[in-house]
């Protein structure tokens, strides 16, 4: 069964690794995924955000992130990741479920997120937790070359 629980140090390697684990094959690492993988307690939780792991038995087989973002009332959804062999289990989907709930809690008004379309099954799960895609005029801009998508939830 998949638990989602906050972070704690010890999650740190598997963080930055479960995160690099998608980001490597199909894109180049960035200075801004090194900061948050690198130090997440300082660069996400201590600047106000928080980050998620999905456990199975025990093992850290995926992730997410809340940042503080561009407006007060705004959260951004960052490196959530599963593990690629255990894909279909419904990790993604309790993630978003945890993520939509600690954004609740930190008084959020919406979740902003940054994605790729190569990365199909990602955005399935963000339409499918109610996420709407930017239209050009509400288009913000991005540290990360490889995004071509935003979208929105507002909660």
């Amino acid at each position: 069964m998949i638990e989602v629980r906050p972070f704690t140090p010890a999650d740190a390697d598997a963080f930055k690794s479960l995160n690099l684990a998608w980001i490597e094959p199909l894109f180049s690492v960035e200075p801004s995924d090194l900061a948050q993988l690198d130090d997440p307690q300082a660069s996400i939780i201590d600047a106000g955000g928080c980050v998620l792991i999905a456990d199975l038995d025990g093992t850290p087989v995926g992730t997410a992130a809340l940042v503080r973002g561009h407006q007060p009332d705004t959260l951004e959804l960052v490196k959530m990741s599963a593990r690629g062999d255990l894909r279909e289990m419904g990790i993604g989907k309790a993630l978003m479920e945890a993520s939509v709930a600690a954004a609740r809690r930190m008084g959020a008004g919406r979740i902003w997120l940054e994605s790729n379309r190569k990365l199909e099954a990602a955005l399935g799960l963000y339409r499918s937790a109610g996420f709407r895609e930017l239209s050009d005029d509400e288009l913000k801009g991005t540290p990360y070359s490889r995004c071509d998508v935003q979208m929105v939830l507002e909660l």
